[in-house]
Protein backbone atom coordinates (compact mmCIF):
# COMPACT_ATOMS: atom_id res chain seq x y z
CA UNK A 1 0.00 0.00 0.00
CA UNK A 2 1.07 3.89 -1.25
CA UNK A 3 1.87 6.30 1.88
CA UNK A 4 -0.62 8.39 0.44
CA UNK A 5 -3.15 5.69 0.93
CA UNK A 6 -3.14 6.75 4.76
CA UNK A 7 -2.12 10.20 4.44
CA UNK A 8 -5.09 11.77 2.74
CA UNK A 9 -3.43 15.12 2.73
CA UNK A 10 -0.80 13.49 0.18
CA UNK A 11 -2.96 13.37 -2.41
CA UNK A 12 -4.25 17.18 -2.14
CA UNK A 13 -1.90 17.93 -5.53
CA UNK A 14 -3.72 14.97 -7.47
CA UNK A 15 -6.04 15.64 -10.58
CA UNK A 16 -9.03 13.52 -11.14
CA UNK A 17 -8.59 10.30 -13.38
CA UNK A 18 -10.49 8.41 -15.48
CA UNK A 19 -9.66 5.11 -17.29
CA UNK A 20 -11.55 3.21 -19.57
CA UNK A 21 -11.39 -0.72 -19.94
CA UNK A 22 -12.60 -3.57 -20.95
CA UNK A 23 -13.73 -5.88 -17.95
CA UNK A 24 -15.24 -9.80 -18.01
CA UNK A 25 -18.39 -10.86 -16.36
CA UNK A 26 -17.61 -14.11 -14.56
CA UNK A 27 -20.95 -16.49 -15.33
CA UNK A 28 -21.57 -20.36 -15.38
CA UNK A 29 -21.42 -19.56 -19.18
CA UNK A 30 -18.28 -21.04 -20.51
CA UNK A 31 -18.09 -18.03 -23.31
CA UNK A 32 -17.56 -14.56 -21.38
CA UNK A 33 -18.79 -11.45 -22.13
CA UNK A 34 -16.53 -7.93 -21.97
CA UNK A 35 -18.05 -4.98 -21.02
CA UNK A 36 -16.49 -1.43 -20.81
CA UNK A 37 -15.75 0.22 -17.54
CA UNK A 38 -14.88 3.34 -16.51
CA UNK A 39 -12.18 3.67 -13.55
CA UNK A 40 -12.88 6.78 -11.62
CA UNK A 41 -10.58 9.08 -8.98
CA UNK A 42 -11.74 12.44 -7.53
CA UNK A 43 -8.95 14.16 -5.87
CA UNK A 44 -11.76 15.93 -3.44
CA UNK A 45 -12.67 12.28 -2.28
CA UNK A 46 -8.81 10.68 -2.27
CA UNK A 47 -9.51 7.56 0.00
CA UNK A 48 -12.11 6.18 -2.93
CA UNK A 49 -12.29 4.76 -6.14
CA UNK A 50 -15.17 4.47 -8.32
CA UNK A 51 -16.13 1.81 -11.00
CA UNK A 52 -19.22 2.88 -13.33
CA UNK A 53 -20.81 -0.21 -15.82
CA UNK A 54 -22.50 1.39 -18.31
CA UNK A 55 -26.23 2.02 -18.10
CA UNK A 56 -27.20 -0.53 -20.86
CA UNK A 57 -26.31 -3.18 -18.02
CA UNK A 58 -28.57 -1.83 -15.77
CA UNK A 59 -32.61 -2.82 -15.39
CA UNK A 60 -32.97 1.36 -14.28
CA UNK A 61 -31.36 2.22 -17.27
CA UNK A 62 -28.41 4.41 -15.39
CA UNK A 63 -25.48 4.00 -15.04
CA UNK A 64 -24.39 1.80 -12.17
CA UNK A 65 -21.51 3.16 -9.66
CA UNK A 66 -19.93 1.59 -6.81
CA UNK A 67 -17.99 3.53 -4.49
CA UNK A 68 -15.07 2.04 -2.49
CA UNK A 69 -11.78 2.24 -0.45
CA UNK A 70 -8.72 2.93 -2.76
CA UNK A 71 -6.90 0.78 -0.58
CA UNK A 72 -9.33 -2.52 -1.10
CA UNK A 73 -8.44 -2.16 -4.66
CA UNK A 74 -4.66 -1.68 -4.38
CA UNK A 75 -4.59 -4.87 -1.44
CA UNK A 76 -6.76 -7.08 -3.74
CA UNK A 77 -4.23 -7.47 -6.29
CA UNK A 78 -1.92 -9.49 -4.06
CA UNK A 79 -4.31 -10.84 -1.74
CA UNK A 80 -8.09 -11.64 -0.61
CA UNK A 81 -9.51 -8.44 0.43
CA UNK A 82 -13.22 -7.25 1.55
CA UNK A 83 -15.98 -8.85 3.66
CA UNK A 84 -18.92 -6.30 2.15
CA UNK A 85 -20.35 -5.11 -0.69
CA UNK A 86 -16.98 -5.17 -2.58
CA UNK A 87 -14.50 -7.90 -2.53
CA UNK A 88 -11.30 -7.98 -4.62
CA UNK A 89 -8.57 -10.73 -4.78
CA UNK A 90 -6.03 -11.75 -7.45
CA UNK A 91 -6.78 -14.55 -10.09
CA UNK A 92 -3.44 -16.11 -11.59
CA UNK A 93 -0.87 -13.51 -12.35
CA UNK A 94 -2.14 -11.20 -14.53
CA UNK A 95 -6.12 -10.30 -13.36
CA UNK A 96 -8.05 -10.19 -10.37
CA UNK A 97 -11.71 -10.39 -9.65
CA UNK A 98 -13.79 -7.81 -8.15
CA UNK A 99 -17.10 -9.15 -6.45
CA UNK A 100 -20.01 -6.98 -6.08
CA UNK A 101 -22.79 -7.84 -3.40
CA UNK A 102 -25.97 -6.18 -3.77
CA UNK A 103 -29.52 -6.78 -2.59
CA UNK A 104 -30.24 -7.97 -6.18
CA UNK A 105 -27.63 -10.55 -5.80
CA UNK A 106 -23.66 -11.04 -6.89
CA UNK A 107 -22.06 -9.81 -9.93
CA UNK A 108 -18.08 -11.28 -10.37
CA UNK A 109 -16.00 -9.03 -12.79
CA UNK A 110 -12.79 -10.11 -14.04
CA UNK A 111 -10.17 -6.94 -14.93
CA UNK A 112 -6.48 -7.18 -15.92
CA UNK A 113 -4.25 -6.46 -12.98
CA UNK A 114 -1.73 -4.02 -15.26
CA UNK A 115 -4.99 -1.96 -16.19
CA UNK A 116 -5.98 -1.78 -12.41
CA UNK A 117 -2.42 -1.23 -11.25
CA UNK A 118 -2.00 2.02 -14.24
CA UNK A 119 -5.22 2.98 -12.80
CA UNK A 120 -4.23 3.13 -9.23
CA UNK A 121 -0.38 4.83 -10.18
CA UNK A 122 -2.58 7.52 -12.03
CA UNK A 123 -4.43 7.92 -8.75
CA UNK A 124 -0.93 9.16 -7.00
CA UNK A 125 0.62 10.78 -9.86
CA UNK A 126 0.63 15.02 -9.16
CA UNK A 127 -1.11 16.98 -11.25
CA UNK A 128 0.08 18.34 -14.33
CA UNK A 129 1.40 21.95 -13.43
CA UNK A 130 -1.24 24.66 -14.74
CA UNK A 131 -0.23 26.41 -17.90
CA UNK A 132 -1.55 29.57 -19.55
Amino acid sequence: MSATAENPAATADTTAVEERVRARVITDDPLYRTIPVALRFAPDEPLAVRIVFPAELSPEGTDNEWVFPRALLEAGLTAPTGTGDVRVWPCGRVQAVVEFHSPDGVAVVQFDIAALRRFLRRTYAPAAPATR
